[in-house]
């Protein structure tokens, strides 16, 4: 195999690779702005260029130097190769490219968003001069509102072109282009274009420098504080890897986790915003029973365990006076809360009746020039559910539409869980319901709420672990975030503590692993023991493993 030496490291290497490709693939670093491994090289930085030898075929194979500094971003890899970005003249570059940079860049590090993530700041204390020469007035230049998600602070920009090259290479949109000459470059939108695509505020995290700002995230927190969990779309069938930056029990943002197979380097703002409803101010925090005062806060422990009892009595008594137990499992639900769900129904109502909650497609999925594919189907564990089910009842769940025909018939209990970012239930299935006694567990009011016997408020995804299965069937497991808000509970919890209600034993604490090792015994779950854990950690936190006995 072919190997090259970068800064005394030799490294093996596959032809067709560049240098800089080579040197972030194997963790060496050499500095660079312009450089994205999903874009085109236009080397218009500077920072990357090194001191390159090579052997000379012409010459016997003698090591000649290439005569200048070349970029590393676009200089193919060669066998016999010696690169140095630790010579003088290489950091002569490096302290001159930093110096020009930031001749017209504000000192403004303290109130800026990127400040503790920003490749200026690190750069200019690892390659920089440490104070600065220019003593001119600076360049200023204005802020621009670039759509509905974007800002940019253009004195900030250091015009390594990743915004403009993303907008024409991977959404194909091509809102943003490079206007003015020399100092008075400027990031510009074209005349009556907005920056407006589906994928738009991954330009935010594109940006090595504090010029491309997020609205919503703007002054929220400073990024050193934040505490990064590793987790998957739950909010369309993707299966979008993505971080959860969150502090204090409270989320500030979600980002991109590249997954080259799945979605690249990028997530769309639909998910990127669309986590807002864990906050929302109507969230079911408390348990609630029909016919009784609504609990105070000092009153969780007591509400829980009246709203345990109440269910496990409502579906039993259904059953026992002959008739059916209805179950409806949202597609937003984990494998592992399908499991335990299904295990409690199946030992109230060993002929219950299971059905998968309404999956909402908008439209048709779309692919961009880039690769990246926008998932029309908005639940995010359809598959799992439906596998899950069908592999502990022995044949497939009904669809939403079967199940609310099902429930226009004649059963006798009817539990729902939701966990949808917005509110469900249709009109026809509302009448479905009618007066038949219901158990909700869910996040948010619906049509049904009124009516409700019990209400049991749950854990959004971004509260619990657990996997789904994406619309390609790939099933990847995902950590908790944040702890569930005020009371509520994980649906394998409530589950687990149900079904030790009617043992009369002490409920058992929900362990993710623990679930999917016992799912693998089941015929046709077996891949679920080996789903793929988030890179960074399998490990659970501790706090996923306590039971909050209110």
């Amino acid at each position: 195999m072919a190997t090259l030496t970068i800064n005394g490291n030799k490294v093996e290497f596959e032809p067709g690779t560049t240098v800089l490709q080579l040197a972030i693939d194997t963790g060496l670093e050499i500095p660079h702005y312009c450089y994205h491994q999903s874009m085109s090289a236009p080397a218009n930085c500077r920072i990357c260029l090194a001191e390159i030898w090579q052997p000379n075929p012409r010459n016997d194979g003698k090591l000649e130097s290439l005569g200048k500094l070349v970029p590393t971003c676009s200089t193919p890899a060669a066998d016999g190769m010696i690169v140095y970005t630790d010579s003088p003249k290489a950091i002569a570059n490096q302290k001159s490219v930093m110096e020009l940079l930031l001749i017209n860049h504000p000192v403004d590090c303290p109130v800026c968003d990127q400040a503790g993530e920003c490749h200026l700041q690190d750069y200019s204390y690892q390659y920089g001069r440490g104070q600065s020469r220019f003593q001119e007035d600076k360049n200023k230049q204005p802020k621009k509102d670039l759509g509905p998600n974007v800002l940019l602070y253009s004195d900030r920009c250091i015009m390594c072109t990743r915004c403009v090259r993303f907008t024409r290479e991977v959404t194909g949109t091509a809102e943003l282009m490079v206007e003015g000459r020399g100092s008075q470059n400027q990031i510009d939108v074209f005349p009556g274009l907005a920056l407006d695509n589906e994928l738009s505020a991954n330009v935010i995290d594109l940006c090595p420098v504090g010029a491309l700002l997020d609205k919503d995230f703007l002054f929220q927190q400073r990024v050193w504080f934040l505490k990064k969990t590793p987790s998957i779309d739950g909010i369309t069938a993707s299966g979008d890897n993505i971080y959860v930056e969150h502090n204090e029990g409270t989320i500030y943002r979600v980002k991109p986790r590249r997954n080259d197979e799945i979605n690249q380097w990028w997530i769309t703002d639909e998910l990127r915003y669309g986590w807002k409803f864990v906050h929302a101010e109507d969230r079911y925090v408390m348990p609630s029973v029909l016919g009784e005062d609504p609990f105070e806060i000092n009153q969780a422990r007591e509400a829980w365990s009246i709203g345990m009892t109440e269910t496990n009595r409502i579906a039993s008594a259904a059953v026992e006076g002959g008739e059916t137990f209805a179950v409806l499992v949202s597609p937003m639900l984990s494998c592992e809360d399908a499991y335990h769900l299904a295990r409690w129904a199946l030992r109230i109502d060993p002929g219950a009746i299971f059905g998968v909650g309404p999956v909402p497609v908008h439209g048709e999925s779309k692919t961009f020039p880039g690769g990246y594919t926008i998932c029309n189907e908005k639940a995010p564990n359809a598959r799992g559910v439906r596998r899950v089910l069908t592999a502990l009842c022995g044949s497939a769940p009904l669809e939403f539409d079967e199940f609310t025909s099902a429930v226009e018939g004649s059963v006798g209990c009817v539990l729902t869980t939701g966990n949808y970012p917005s509110s469900w239930v249709s009109d026809r299935f509302a009448a479905a319901v009618g007066s038949t006694p219901l158990v909700m567990i869910d996040t948010l009011p619906n049509q049904l709420s009124e009516r409700a016997s019990v209400i049991l408020p749950s854990s959004t995804w971004l509260e619990k672990s657990g996997t789904f299965e994406n619309v390609s069937g790939r099933l990847q497991s995902f950590n908790r975030a944040i702890t569930p808000i005020d009371f509520c509970k994980n649906e394998s919890q409530i589950a687990l503590e149900l079904i030790a209600l009617l043992d009369g034993v002490s409920p058992a604490i929900f362990d993710p692993a623990k679930t999917r090792s016992e799912m693998a015994s089941v015929s046709g779950l077996a891949s679920l023991a080996e789903a793929e854990q988030p890179v960074e950690t399998a490990a659970l936190a501790e706090s996923d493993l306590e039971l909050v006995d209110f």
